[in-house]
């Protein structure tokens, strides 16, 4: 298999490839272009979340933190393996970027990557206080449940059997997070009008990780078997499991975002 015809046509009929040697160069640089981003969005996502653990209003909720922040940063440690497989420098790549680095709360850095550094752009914002955290939390982590499901049936099986690993962890910090907003919805009005100004702030920034409707990078990724479903797909089923979480804690939420 030494071009993408070959390719195409092997994992047409359901192939599946398990070792770096095994992959076309076009392959392998988009599966390693979909780990850099993993990776480094786990990183940032950590980095930003530890900020958070002592805002917790209690140490249930600190501990719940804590534990999000320590399983991110095994979830990106597991995925830099398979990198080095494909000969990344693992140790250097860790400290390639300073992952706690923030922009402007109200700057728009739209989808354009930044200085080399493949963190899912959501991961450039600010978070501000626990409620906000909270938020982010239900709406990026039922994002990253949504996106990972796609990934863990990929045809290159070492990076799939990783991330079915690490499905269940992600859903457990999804859950986390519902329980965290569930509770800052009970505390009045003024709680309330928090979390709605948080989610008209994250809605569309988490929303945009999903990707254009028409991309011909996620076109070419389902052709390879790395990818499964349309970005529309996984975007829709966001927005229904989202509704249905903020529904059940805000009140008058009608799926405005």
């Amino acid at each position: 298999m030494n071009d993408d015809s070959d390719i195409f046509d092997y994992l047409a009929r359901g192939g599946k490839l398990s070792a770096p040697g095994n992959t076309p160069p076009r392959y392998r640089a988009e599966l390693l272009r979909l780990m850099a981003s993993f990776v480094d969005s786990e990183l940032a996502g950590a980095a930003g979340f530890a900020d958070c653990i002592n805002l917790g209003p209690g140490v249930k909720e600190r501990i719940a933190a804590a534990r999000i922040v320590l399983e991110k940063l095994d979830h990106a440690e597991r995925v830099l393996k398979i990198m080095g497989d494909f000969g990344a420098n693992v140790t250097r790549y860790q400290n390639l970027h300073p992952w706690a680095a923030r922009i402007a709360r109200h700057d728009d850095i739209g989808l354009k990557r930044q200085a080399g550094d493949m963190r899912l752009n959501v991961f450039h914002y600010p978070i501000a206080g626990w409620t906000d955290a909270v938020v982010l939390n239900v709406l990026m982590g039922t994002a990253t449940v949504i996106q990972l499901g796609d990934f863990a049936v990929m045809s290159y099986q070492p990076l799939a059997e990783t991330f079915r690993a690490i499905l269940p962890r992600e859903q457990r910090h999804a859950e986390l997070g519902q329980e965290g907003l569930n509770a800052a919805g009970a505390r009045g009005s003024a709680a309330q009008k928090e979390i709605s100004d948080s989610v008209d702030y994250w809605f569309p920034k988490v929303a945009a990780t999903f990707g254009a409707a028409a991309s011909p990078r996620t076109e070419l990724l389902r052709r390879f078997g790395i990818r499964r479903r349309p970005n529309a797909d996984m975007l829709d089923e966001w927005r229904g499991r989202v509704s249905a979480a903020l529904g059940s804690c805000l009140r008058g939420w009608n799926g405005r975002a």
